[in-house]
């Protein structure tokens, strides 16, 4: 079941005083999950209170007091009294330093948890002072640049204090859970996986990768679908940021015999970031993967995922039916849950009942009864179903179709009366068809309940600030790829991104879907009904209007998108 929403402190305490009411809380919740801001922005562009006033009951609350941190002159040795990657990490800037502690200028609430994780950082007494937003995010970028610390001056630190027994050295007999808690807990460890996460989500990444190997410690980032790596760190320094990531996770730090997932919760950018990790037993240590969930970074809006005008217009009316099936494909990653939270925002109104059943539940939708999939406990997709029957419910979601018998109940519930989302994994949209027959599904019942199959790819679009025309003989050479002719695309240049400081010198930034929309229309359902191959339904399909993934992705490449190496790489 999703969990509890947390009530954001400084939202809680607008509450207590009485500043909002219960409508305007909702207000400001609802704001906060539509678009993933900090409740500060959320209620400072809701015009609740303005930021002076905020800034009065913040200090009252906390006991002390609001500075003009513009006017304020700050010695570097004060400057230098907190790492960059604290200062952005936490939006915080020193003021002034004695034997005792430093005084931190912010514009947040902070909670108590994450004072303490400033305090064992900086392993000093803190006190805080409140300033407006814009004057502590000036002083952060005058005194520690924009970027973050430079990660080879981080690793050689680390290792100077690995030298000098700063960090614990886990030999093969001291690999116990007391070496591992001390290792894992160590201040410059601590600081260093701040800075690998904090980065990861400075750069918008889905995942982080932390990848052991017999000589080497790899960190990879996963940004726009690609990997990148890091400075490698030193190899002895695995096991103890792996056993830092599990001590954060809640995981059992003295098992690593077997797979384990967990999740943390961390405080970035003003607002809060999940992480979900997930440990893998290797020849040479545990792999560990993060996934991030940044709401700010993710719309769960159906008219911003980038369909073509055709078929959103299709697809939305499709999602109001009352009863059949829709189901969407792809390989992993490429956004299909995504497609799906944004179906059942739109058709999530008080008058319907919604239940999903997910592995695991990604993000929480206000309103829906979301069901987090255990089959260690026989918490299944088939036994959610049966559940969800005796629920009432008007719109079932299950995560995916993995086997004939959720096939079955999926068909079932649709016959009787409801309307169910889920995923296949399959290459293209007539091949969901073909992979339900292979499930031994009855093509009678598939043709009667199956109402459209939506397949897609995610691409990496091309960076708006260092977009270039192609040459036109590195046109020419994809355009034969892409099986087109010069006459079909004249006077509409292919485009690619130079690499700029924007992009990381990538070409590229962000990402959109490339889709192709089959609508099972009555000469569908009579192939379907006849066993004809995935060929024969899609070149059907196509004449009857779909417009195929290549097709999309050329439109997309004429339209200046993205590029025909992405468009050929995944179609």
């Amino acid at each position: 079941m999703a969990e509890e929403t947390h009530v954001d402190p400084l939202i809680q305490l607008l509450r207590d005083s009485k500043v909002v009411n219960a409508t305007q809380v909702e207000e400001i919740l609802e704001e906060q999950k539509r678009t993933g801001n900090a409740a500060r922005k959320v209620i400072m562009d809701l015009g609740i209170v303005k930021e002076d006033d905020l800034l009065v009951m913040i200090a009252s609350h906390l006991g002390t007091s609001v500075i003009n941190l513009a006017e304020r002159e700050i010695t570097d040795e004060v400057v230098k009294a907190i790492p960059a990657s604290v200062a952005r990490m936490y939006g915080v800037v020193p003021i002034s330093l004695d034997a005792s502690g430093v005084v931190l200028a912010t514009s947040q609430l902070l909670e108590p948890a994450v004072v303490d994780e400033i305090r064992f950082v900086l392993t000093r007494d803190l006190i805080f002072v409140l300033a407006r937003e814009e004057d502590v995010k000036s002083k952060v970028t005058k005194f520690y640049g924009e970027d973050s610390d430079s990660m080879n001056d981080m690793l050689n630190k680390l290792e100077a204090d690995m030298d000098a027994g700063g960090v614990v050295e886990l030999t093969e007999g001291k690999e116990d859970e007391t070496g591992l808690e001390q290792a894992a807990n160590a201040t410059p460890v601590v600081r260093f996986v701040n800075l690998v996460l904090y980065e990861a989500v400075q750069s918008k990444a889905s995942d982080v990768h932390f990848e052991p190997f017999e000589q080497e410690f790899k960190i990879r980032y996963r940004v726009d679908g690609a990997l990148y790596e890091m400075s490698p760190p030193p190899r002895r320094l695995a096991l103890p940021v792996i056993s830092r990531i599990k001590v954060m996770s809640g995981l059992n730090i003295a098992e690593r015999r077997l797979p384990q997932d967990g999740r943390l919760q961390m405080n970035m950018l003003g607002r809060q970031i999940d992480f979900r990790v997930s440990t893998l037993p290797t020849e040479f240590g545990e792999s560990v993967v993060l996934r991030i969930l940044d709401r700010s970074t993710v719309s769960l809006e159906l008219e911003n995922l980038g369909m073509p005008t055709e078929v959103y217009d299709t697809f939305s009316l499709d999602i109001q039916k009352p009863n059949g099936i829709i189901i969407v494909t792809g390989p992993t990653g490429s956004g299909k849950t995504t497609t799906l939270y944004s179906a059942l925002r739109r058709i999530n109104t008080v008058d319907m009942k919604l239940l999903t059943a997910e592995d695991p539940v990604e993000y929480d939708i206000e309103g829906i009864i979301q069901v987090q999939v255990n089959e260690a406990i026989g918490v299944t997709f088939l036994n959610c179903l049966r559940a969800f029957l005796r629920q009432d419910p008007d719109i079932i979601m299950v995560g995916e179709i993995r086997d004939f018998d959720t096939a079955q109940i999926a068909i079932q519930s649709s016959l009787t009366g409801h309307l169910v989302l889920s995923t296949l994994h399959t290459n293209d949209a007539a091949g969901a068809v073909t992979r339900l027959i292979d499930m031994n599904v009855e093509p009678f019942l598939i043709s009667s309940t199956l109402e459209s199959v939506l397949a897609q790819r995610l691409v990496r679009t091309i960076c708006q600030k260092c977009k270039t025309p192609l040459p036109p003989d590195s046109q020419k050479t994809l355009l034969e790829r892409l099986s087109l002719t010069e006459e079909a695309v004249v006077g509409r240049p292919f485009y690619y991104g130079k690499g700029c400081s924007e992009c990381h010198e990538t070409g590229y930034r962000g990402r959109k879907s490339l889709v192709e929309y089959m609508t099972v229309t009555e000469p569908i359902r009579e192939l379907i009904n006849e066993r004809k191959p995935t060929l024969t339904i899609r070149a059907k399909a196509v004449e009857l209007g779909m417009r195929l993934l290549r097709d999309d992705g050329v439109r997309n490449i004429l339209d200046g998108y993205t590029t025909a190496e992405e468009v050929l790489r995944y179609t």
